[in-house]
């Protein structure tokens, strides 16, 4: 059977009270975090199953049997020092099967199965594809090679990540595209925003 050229790595943690959704936690309390953090985890699942990819789900701790079905997705646990490590080895992984990857994690409900698929086609003429987030992160990173320098040093969860991965891309000579800016759920604002785009 052909290898689909594509693969989408989504990063996830363990879904365990007390230890997802920390800022939440902080106005809405330990319970209602987990709660929204396995919502999110659900749209995630949701669009990563209609994407033309091969599909890994890289857990925090452990590989959990859940909704994630394993015909779909390859089970893996994350490996690395830091998140930077952590990435830079799932993307080291799976680039020795597959041509392309993409990593997402499961912070951004705005993300769907048509933007993915968009990402993998502009990857075609591009280095690297870039989802900026609104807080200065980004919520997708794609590229073709393990460019292991975009991980390295650099300001994990600080509101200049963008913009700096953007700097070594350029210092790199690395052709590149962005996104659409996207906003991840890390406080009670940001959930009642996305609520509210929902209707609910």
């Amino acid at each position: 059977m052909l290898t689909n050229p594509n693969a989408l790595i989504i990063f996830i943690r363990n879904p365990i009270r007390g230890k997802v959704k920390t800022r939440l936690a902080q106005t809405l309390g330990e319970a209602k975090a987990l709660y929204i953090y396995k919502e999110l985890l659900e749209i995630t699942r949701q669009q990563s199953i209609k994407v033309n990819a091969q599909c890994y789900l890289y857990y925090s701790d452990h590989i959990e049997l859940d909704a994630w079905s394993e015909t779909t997705f390859i089970k893996k646990v994350q490996s690395g020092i830091d998140l930077g490590d952590r990435m830079s080895n799932a993307f080291h992984e799976v680039l020795q099967i597959h041509s392309k990857a993409i990593i997402i994690g499961s912070d951004c409900p705005y993300i769907t199965s048509l933007l993915l698929n968009q990402a993998f086609n502009l990857l075609t003429t591009k280095d690297i594809i870039i989802g900026p987030a609104v807080d200065g992160g980004y919520y997708l990173l794609g590229m073709k090679s393990n460019i292991d320098s975009v991980f390295k040093s650099m300001p994990w969860s600080e509101s200049s990540l963008y913009e700096k991965t953007i700097e070594k891309l350029n210092q790199l000579n690395c052709s590149h595209s962005s996104l659409i800016q996207l906003e991840d759920i890390d406080t009670e604002e940001a959930w009642n925003r996305y609520v509210q785009t929902q209707g609910k």
